[in-house]
């Protein structure tokens, strides 16, 4: 091998070092990138990626609810569980079995999914059908919703009509009675 041949054997040598060098800085920058952009990702851009598809979902006071996740909105979401639907407060949400590894992001979002937990429970009102609602603390109460306002809802309960105000914040989860 003469002295051009080894020369060029060396600049071959750094060149393959300089482009393994080049990958691995690449490789950090894009793991930090991923890292960086991932920190916007939430958990109800998760929940609609797996919207259509069966998910188990941990819910505060409830436990776990196992459905097709149908519906997600601002603040709470549809679980249709056999005959009975579940909308779930998504502050009550605990834990996610089974949810999509990506994610839909707000902007992409159709603009009926900024109707609030009220309007779901104003659904559910309307219909006039019995719900059980759940609360965070484990208790649940049994009735129809008779009106919702804007931060609770009025659950007319048993046999005397007794009426129940559910403040939102304490709502677990509305079962539908079906």
């Amino acid at each position: 091998m003469g002295w051009e041949d080894e020369l060029f054997a060396l600049f071959d040598d750094l060149e393959d070092q300089a482009t393994a060098l080049y990958a691995a800085e690449r490789d950090v920058e894009v793991a930090d990138r991923s890292r960086a952009e991932y920190q916007q990702v939430t958990l109800a851009g998760r929940l609609m990626a797996t919207v259509g598809s069966s998910a188990v979902v941990g819910v505060e006071g409830v436990g776990p609810v196992a459905g097709v996740v149908e519906r997600v909105a601002s603040g709470w979401l549809l679980v249709a569980a056999g005959d009975q639907d579940w909308v779930v407060n998504q502050d009550a949400v605990t834990t996610v079995e089974g949810a999509s590894v990506r994610a839909v992001p707000e902007v992409a979002w159709s603009p009926l999914t900024r109707l609030g937990l009220a309007s779901a429970l104003r659904r559910i009102s309307e219909a006039g059908e019995a719900c059980v609602l759940h609360l965070r603390d484990g208790s649940r109460h049994e009735g129809h919703l008779r009106r919702v306002g804007a931060d609770f809802c009025e659950l007319s309960t048993g046999e005397e009509r007794r009426t129940v105000l559910v403040t939102f914040a304490a709502l677990a989860a509305a079962q539908s009675r079906g």
